[in-house]
């Protein structure tokens, strides 16, 4: 249990596309919203006194929304009141800090934590001038994307130049991952004033659910994340043709009756169809937060296998659920995932043979065992929402007078 510190700290999070009140599974609501919404409910607990700065995209929001005591959430008129893409919200990031600048003049906070690169952009706009220290956590890497999406990045023309300026500028960077940081310091930012600070799963909410998993019948593979491309299902289901025993789930885009107009969704049918797995594979939507640990605790894998991944949340989740993962070595999967202890770690393309990996594993109940009780316990261990919720905590105690957590009992 926390005590509440000496004097709470006043923390301003801005995160302009990502509110911490969405549902998730859309096409800009992922691992933000749920790290936003995550941490500042942490530093609630904490003492500290949050508000969230996210952009107005409904006519019937309120001004703001209470998401539990100590955490407000403020909808920022910032463009039309409705869904935009976010790709397509730079316009908009003068007026929303311009909201920033006249709400913190009357009541600056003690720190300011700014979630991707536009949000950094705003904090920065509204901050100037007040003397506010500004924490960027970019979420996500331009360069990255760049890289591996080249013509097909719908990413503002601006946002290199746009998030190397706000890494010169901002008082500190919270990266997620080492991968990230070597990514940071090969934009030209100084190592020392990057701390590194994982994303965290619920191991109340994600834990072992139902009867244990047995070798007996159809093994279960399952797949969960945004039905885009770089998710990488399509690797999934092809490896799928050469584990003749197993059946894969594939959780994620919208609910199940609207798959139909989904163009990946009809991607991936295709292919399944091209690889003769047709019924041996079921996408099943939008899964609910309420159902997931129940759903990854009935597989014997969670394959997470995208092309790339700033962080990626699936792999956490699975752990927590005492699942074993088979994951892609990328992003932050590298630092989550001990291959070998908790799962096996593959290359990104597509020459690795996945389907031998996948049955080795599945003809390994022991291993797959001892896996699933390692990857819940360094879940327990390192990625605890309340560990990362210490750790931002120390970023801003660097950077401003925000007490420091020592004194704190848990």
């Amino acid at each position: 249990m926390s005590r509440t510190p000496p004097t709470a700290g006043r923390v301003a999070m801005v995160s302009e596309h990502a509110s911490p009140l969405a549902a998730l599974g859309g096409p800009d609501a992922g691992g933000q919203n749920v790290y936003v919404a995550h941490v500042a409910r942490q530093l609630a607990r904490k003492g500290y006194r949050v508000t969230v700065y996210t952009r107005r995209d409904s006519t019937g929001l309120p001004d703001r929304v209470t998401l539990i005591d100590g955490v407000q959430v403020v909808h920022v008129p910032a463009g039309p009141p409705a869904p935009v893409p976010k790709d397509e919200l730079l316009p908009h990031m003068a007026e929303f800090g311009s909201f920033l600048a006249r709400q913190w003049a009357l009541e600056p906070p003690d720190v300011v934590h700014a979630h991707f690169w536009m949000s950094g952009l705003a904090a920065l706009v509204g901050s100037r001038g007040l003397g506010l220290p500004v924490v960027q956590t970019y979420h996500a890497l331009g360069t990255v994307k760049k890289r591996y999406q080249g013509a097909d990045d719908t990413s503002p023309a601006e946002r290199l130049v746009v998030e190397e300026a706000i890494g010169h500028e901002c008082a500190a960077i919270v990266a997620t991952c080492s991968d990230e940081v070597s990514e940071l310091k090969a934009m030209g930012l100084s190592e020392d004033r990057i701390t590194v600070v994982p994303c965290g799963v619920d191991p109340d909410h994600f834990a072992p659910v139902g009867r244990p998993r047995t070798a007996a019948g159809r093994r279960r593979l399952l797949a969960v994340g945004r039905l885009v491309p770089r998710k990488g299902f399509d690797r999934a289901i092809r490896a799928l043709a050469g584990v003749p025993d197993a059946e894969l789930l594939v959780a994620g885009g919208p609910e199940a009756d609207l798959l139909g107009a989904e163009p990946e969704a009809e991607r991936l049918c295709g292919i399944a169809g091209e690889y003769g797995v047709a019924d041996r594979v079921t996408l099943l939507g939008g899964v609910g937060r309420a159902r997931m640990p129940r759903l990854m605790s009935s597989a014997d894998l969670v394959l997470s296998l995208p092309r790339y991944e700033p962080f990626g949340i699936v792999p956490l989740e699975a752990m927590a659920c005492a699942t074993p993962v088979v994951a892609t070595a990328v992003g932050g999967q590298l630092d989550t995932v001990v291959d070998g202890a908790t799962g096996v770690l593959v290359p990104a393309d597509d020459e690795h043979d996945l389907g031998a990996v996948i049955r080795d594993l599945l003809a390994d109940p022991d291993r797959l065992a001892r896996y699933g009780a390692a990857g819940r316990e360094r879940v327990l261990a390192h990625y605890t929402w309340d560990r990362v919720a210490d750790g931002v905590a120390g970023a801003y105690g660097a950077v401003s007078s925000i007490p420091s957590l020592s004194g704190v009992v848990r």
